[in-house]
């Protein structure tokens, strides 16, 4: 009875969910996505399918655990004899759930456009982000990537990065974010600084007179060291920060595009490799980021915690700063190279319900 009882709750939820999306069809805009020209919609009023793919995903896997040899001979230990049954049905149920997400994904009316067939991802993981940041959870994030391919994604919570926005930092720490975040006397890592390692503080004809002038790792190098414009600035530009070390390892540097979408709430903007942080943190982007996706902004107490999904091109930058008509310009034509939408809606389905693979790359630590 309690599993007939979890299936019938499964195929309400699919039900469910394309009413929704039948619902959002009908909408003239995309939530949440006014004023971000180019934006992927991945997650298009399409986290409820993403979360139902997931469990289906789960239950399959449960169900061929219970039906996989488990003595000596290679025999089938059956635990119950409906086991077989259940498989079959919670294939089913994955085929559906996946053919939903599939099309919600491309943006597609389900009910006028051309059978699609469901997007699949030969995912495999690169290594898993030992995540031991002050401050935060302590966990493994899996860094994964389709096989033979160099781009690679991760799901993460988000925290909020300043750096680079003219009014980030102040001498008497009334800036955008703490003044401890840059750093401190004698080890300003947050801050433009001269060859005694002092702070440049801006002059009259600065943006913001009085406040340090905040760096970042991409930066204009034809401006002077001491000049606020030099730096990408987080309240305008939407960036995404990665450990230096772990980034050197994968081939990612400062200047490659990417693209974060919030499985939360259906909010995705591209975005650019702008600065570099710390060794033991990941998921981490700009003020300007975190505006387009929908979380709280504030660098003192903004972010989220978990549901952000980061996919990174490495090597396809130039290692100077854009615009945002360009980030989303590349952003996008990366992306549709890749696989699209429909490859990353499967990919983070796969990713997320598959265990880390002990057999490949291990936890790793990195240095700044």
């Amino acid at each position: 009875m309690q599993r007939a009882l979890s299936i019938l709750v499964a195929v309400a939820a699919i039900f469910l969910f394309s009413s929704i999306f039948a619902k959002a069809q009908q909408s003239p805009s995309i939530p949440g996505q006014a004023g971000i020209q180019g934006s992927p919609n991945l997650t298009q009023d399409c986290s409820g399918f993403v979360g139902a793919a997931r469990e289906a995903t789960r239950n399959v896997q449960r169900d061929r655990g219970t039906l996989a040899p488990s003595d000596s001979n290679g025999a089938v230990q059956m635990n119950g004899a409906s086991a077989a049954a259940d498989l079959q049905q919670d294939l089913k149920i994955l085929k559906e759930t996946e053919a939903a997400l599939n099309t919600c994904a491309l943006g597609r009316d389900g009910s006028n456009a051309p059978q699609v067939q469901p997007a699949t991802c030969s995912n495999e993981q690169l290594l898993n982000f030992q995540m031991n940041h002050e401050g935060d959870e302590e966990r493994d994030i899996p860094i994964w990537h389709v096989t033979g391919d160099t781009a690679f994604f991760y799901e993460a919570g988000m925290t909020i990065d300043a750096d680079g926005a003219p009014n980030a930092y102040h001498p008497d720490n009334i800036g955008l974010d703490d003044l401890a975040n840059a750093g401190s006397a004698g080890n300003w890592y947050g801050l433009a600084k001269d060859a005694d390692g002092e702070p440049f503080i801006q002059g009259p004809n600065d943006p913001f007179p009085g406040y340090y002038v905040s760096a970042t790792a991409l930066s204009d190098r034809t401006k002077a060291v001491n000049d606020p414009t030099r730096y990408v600035d987080a309240s305008k530009i939407p960036f995404i920060v990665l450990p230096g070390g772990m980034a050197r390892a994968i081939g990612a540097r400062p200047g490659d595009f990417a693209v974060v979408f919030n499985q939360r709430n259906g909010h995705s903007s591209y975005a650019i490799f702008g600065d570099v942080g710390p060794s033991d943190r990941i998921g981490e982007g700009s003020v300007a980021l975190a505006e387009n996706l929908g979380i709280r902004s504030d660098a003192r107490n903004g972010g989220a915690r978990r549901g952000i999904l980061f996919l990174v091109f490495p090597g396809s930058g130039n290692g100077r700063p854009r615009s945002i008509e360009e980030i989303n310009s590349e952003g996008e034509k990366l992306l549709q190279a890749w696989g699209g939408t429909s490859q990353l809606a499967a990919c983070a389905v796969q990713g997320s319900s598959r265990p880390s693979a002990s057999n490949q790359n291990t936890s790793q630590s990195f240095t700044r």
